[in-house]
């Protein structure tokens, strides 16, 4: 007997006997070393005690589970991309109770095209899937038809946000698809995921080109756009985790206003047919060095946008995506919750009157590339996150999802809020009204009064003219990296900034 054969086999049981879940489990079968697909798990009585493609088909799911006779080594993949949050919840708790350890989950519909389905795609249940709402479905295929036979940078592009839209737009046949990113081991690690999927028959042939470059290098990057010859831009890069940025201020003014400067005036001189700016909730009447900061690109944005409609002709569309919380994204509270939890806790929730928007990064992302396709130039577009969250009340669920009791077995302690932060974030401002598409989820924000003159194109430069000083070296070398003089300037224009300032 050979060391394949002779070597015991973990079962797999795949939930889920549609379209998708055949697929995988044809995937398993020819490949042989996965595991061994024994059984569908199913709730359709007309599928229920069939077979399909030689796997039974057993059922109702919430019954059968529990009947099954597992080893440690056996696995559950769910392979509904369809599932609403509400069952999905269901299933899990009834395979979890049934004794799988390890239960697997396909993505969501938004990262699955025309049905196709791959095991690569598949990874482990983890704690966003659950506390989520239910995703709006969107056809990819259809979506990102706009960048058929494009040359697509994305900026940011080994993040959260940045990974996601990477592999989302991996399947809508661009031509060539660049990583920009600061961080080498980010950029390499999803690199090598585009090409493992690249190799399992995800996505088409689109070439995939790693860069690793910094953005506030204004010849750098004026250089890389003019060789590139890109047509649509996706800028994801930035600075964005609150405490850290107000001890740094000067970096995330460096890199997140002024690498989007050098970005937007070289994709301005090269003729980009398209630029997406990734926002958030905190560009809103900022009270934080990093809203405070993507504030400005919104603006600059904007600018470049006005600048467009005199000396450019028709063709170029730059704008802006603005929406709240990501669950899951790096840096965010998920992560640290969960080891916090599996260190005993306690739990750290800033206020219990705390709440935010989120949506999941799959979501988010599959909503961006849309806008992408369908705005227009000098435009604000705004995701619906539809209503916001208790932190507190999501903390619980979490530790419930963990296996714990909240405030019984792990304490849940209350730290106050932290530089930077407020109770609530609105998604728009006073001067701001978001009005519907023709696109669920994507509203456009609509201006009902003028900006004040500060943040006119001319006051947007003066501000930034102060500012550059302090982010590059100049002959005025006091002014250079000068904390306390960043942040009085920014005081001055931003009042509500939570700032310290010596």
């Amino acid at each position: 007997m050979s060391r394949k054969e002779n070597k015991k086999q973990n079962l797999i049981y795949i939930v889920g006997a549609g379209l998708a879940g055949t697929s995988i489990a044809d995937e398993i079968q020819k490949k042989g070393i996965l595991g061994k697909a024994v059984a569908f798990l199913d709730d359709d009585p007309k599928k229920i005690g069939k077979k399909i493609n030689g796997l039974p088909v057993l059922g109702p799911i919430d019954e059968v589970a529990n009947l099954i006779r597992i080893n440690p080594a056996d696995e559950a993949l769910i392979s509904i991309p369809t599932i609403k949050i509400e069952r999905l919840r269901e299933i899990y708790e009834v395979l979890k109770q049934s004794g799988f350890s390890t239960i697997k989950l396909l993505p969501a519909l938004s990262q699955i095209v025309e049905g196709s389905a791959h095991l690569v795609q598949t990874r482990e249940i983890n704690p966003e899937d659950l506390l989520g709402r239910n995703p709006i479905a969107i056809s990819l295929k259809k979506t990102l038809a706009y960048l058929k036979g494009k040359r697509v940078l994305i900026t940011g592009a080994g993040g959260s946000i940045g990974s996601e839209l990477s592999r989302q737009l991996f399947t809508g046949g661009a031509e060539r698809v660049y990583l920009l990113g600061h961080g080498e081991n980010s950029i390499y690690q999803i690199n090598k995921e585009l090409r493992i999927l690249q190799e399992a028959g995800v996505g088409e042939n689109a070439i995939i080109v790693p860069i690793i470059g910094d953005l506030t290098d204004r010849d750098y990057v004026r250089y890389i756009i003019k060789q590139l010859r890109c047509d649509i831009v996706f800028h994801a890069a930035a600075y964005k985790h609150v405490p850290l940025m107000e001890a740094n201020p000067v970096a995330a003014i460096s890199n997140n206003v002024f690498g989007t400067k050098n970005l937007l005036d070289a994709c301005f001189e090269f003729n980009v047919k398209r630029f997406v700016l990734i926002s958030t909730d905190k560009a809103v009447e900022p009270v934080c060095v990093y809203g405070v900061s993507k504030f400005l690109s919104e603006q600059l944005v904007l600018a470049t946008a006005e600048k467009i409609k005199k000396e450019k002709p028709k063709g170029l569309d730059y704008m802006f995506v603005r929406f709240g919380n990501v669950l899951g994204s790096r840096g965010s509270i998920f992560p640290l919750w969960v080891e916090q939890v599996k260190n005993g806790g306690p739990v750290t929730v800033t206020d219990k009157k705390m709440s935010r928007y989120f949506m999941t990064i799959t979501e988010a992302c599959s909503l961006v590339l849309q806008t992408g396709g369908l705005g227009k130039n000098a435009c604000s577009y705004l995701l619906d996150m539809g209503e916001p969250v208790s932190i507190y009340e999501t903390a619980k669920q979490l530790i419930k999802y963990l296996g714990y009791e909240p405030e019984k077995e792990i304490e849940i302690k209350i730290i106050g809020l932290r530089k930077g932060e407020r109770l609530e974030e609105p998604l728009w401002s006073k001067s701001e009204m978001p009005e519907k598409t023709d696109y669920s989820k994507i509203l456009k924000l609509n201006k009902i009064e003028n900006i004040k003159n500060t943040f006119s194109i001319t006051g947007l430069n003066k501000l930034l003219n102060e500012l550059y000083p302090i982010c590059y070296l100049t002959q005025n070398e006091q002014l250079f990296r000068n904390k306390t003089k960043l942040l009085r300037i920014l005081k001055k224009e931003f009042p509500d900034l939570k700032s310290d300032i010596k």
